[in-house]
């Protein structure tokens, strides 16, 4: 069964960074799409930011420019890279893979930006 494990979250001041990682246990083949949600309180979840197998990434307009992610396939992870980071950043982060089809999703990790 595919799990996914995230680090990185935490309380940073405004204009501050951190990294998020996402490692999957468990074989995993055939992962087309790695990538961010996240969900403030009281809000829908919402898409981060995107990265395909081939490299294509795609970033929500809030986050364009602060944001980076990468990933490391032979190792079946992603990073969210998080710069410049605001107040309305705070949410939970979670990562997600769909793999043949599957969404499979993390537990989530808490970012929290205040000073």
């Amino acid at each position: 069964q595919v799990q996914l494990v995230e680090s990185g979250g935490g309380l940073v001041q405004p204009g501050g960074s951190l990294r998020l990682s996402c490692a999957a246990s468990g074989s995993i083949f055939g992962i087309y799409v790695m990538g961010w949600y996240r969900q403030a309180p009281g809000k829908q979840r919402e898409l981060v930011a995107t990265i395909t197998r081939s490299g294509n990434t795609n970033y929500a307009d809030s986050v364009k420019g602060r944001f980076t992610i990468s990933r490391d396939i032979p190792k079946n992870a992603v990073y969210l890279q998080m710069n410049s980071l605001k107040p309305e950043d705070t949410a939970i982060y979670y990562c997600n893979f769909v793999v043949s089809g599957t969404y499979y999703w993390g537990q989530g990790t808490q970012v929290t930006v205040s000073s």
